[in-house]
């Protein structure tokens, strides 16, 4: 069932089986994974969506147009598409992890799945649909790149990924409220604040199993930085959430590390 969750670019059917195999794994104390995860040499959005590179994709426009709000709306549900397959991946993938590891990543891409859902009413409410831009592969590149290895993976993903969206969120709700008279700009202004609020909770989630294969390992967390500098990631951002990171499981060490000027 992950396999065909993972090749399909059906929302329904991503959900069906998710749902699915979520229900299965909750009420089953054992979860029999004997199998040998499977490469994938493409994303599942690829026979939806025209892949191009980061620089290639469409200019962001003024968000109080159909278009200009369309493309950023776009933009952010790619990124949930995305990160439904790479929650999935992990559930699929990491077979040596315990029963409460895949639970966490399949209620991750319940929530991601229900994100993008919201997303696409958005976009169909502006006369669009996903796949009618181009996009970007950077996250499913990621997920390829760390496939190997579950500390790797929740390290670049919910550790840096979806903690870096913590930072850009609030920065895109706050330009979005100047476009608020814009009806659909404050739709996409609610969806947003749920998001965050959740992926909060993804995060930390990624941080708790970081930290217990850190310890499985016998390595500090602080180990993070090393990974995250291996994957050509290291730069300090101009705006850390402080207070979202420390919510989601980052240190203050870490957090200041990171680049922000204060963490109490």
């Amino acid at each position: 069932m992950f396999l065909s969750a993972l090749r399909s670019s059906d929302i329904e059917e991503k959900e069906w089986i998710t749902q699915k195999l979520l229900a299965y794994c909750t009420q089953n104390s054992e979860i029999e994974r004997g199998y040998t995860p499977k490469r994938f040499a493409q994303p599942s959005y690829a026979d939806i969506c025209t892949i191009v590179a980061p620089k290639a994709l469409p200019k962001r426009k003024a968000f109080d147009t159909r278009e200009g709000l369309a493309i950023l709306t776009h933009a952010i549900a790619h990124i949930e598409f995305s990160a439904i397959d790479l929650a999935l991946d992990a559930a699929y993938r990491f077979c040596d992890m315990p029963a409460a590891f895949v639970i966490d990543w399949l209620e991750v891409a319940s929530d991601e799945i229900r994100h993008f859902k919201m997303l696409s009413a958005l976009l169909a409410h502006l006369g669009y649909r996903y796949g009618d831009f181009p996009v970007h592969s950077g996250l499913f590149e990621a997920g390829k790149r760390s496939a190997h290895d579950a500390l790797e993976r929740m390290a670049i993903v919910p550790r840096f990924y979806e903690a870096t969206g913590l930072d850009v969120n609030p920065q895109i709700i706050a330009k979005l409220r100047a476009a608020s008279h814009f009806e659909p700009a404050a739709r996409l202004v609610e969806a947003l604040e749920l998001i965050y609020r959740e992926e909060i909770e993804h995060v930390r989630k990624g941080d708790r199993w970081f930290a217990y294969l850190c310890a499985q390992r016998g390595v500090e967390k602080a180990i993070y930085f090393d990974i995250v500098a291996r994957y050509g990631l290291q730069r300090q951002r101009p705006h850390i959430n402080v207070e979202a990171r420390k919510a989601a499981g980052f240190s203050c060490d870490e957090i200041l590390k990171l680049g922000a000027k204060r963490c109490e």
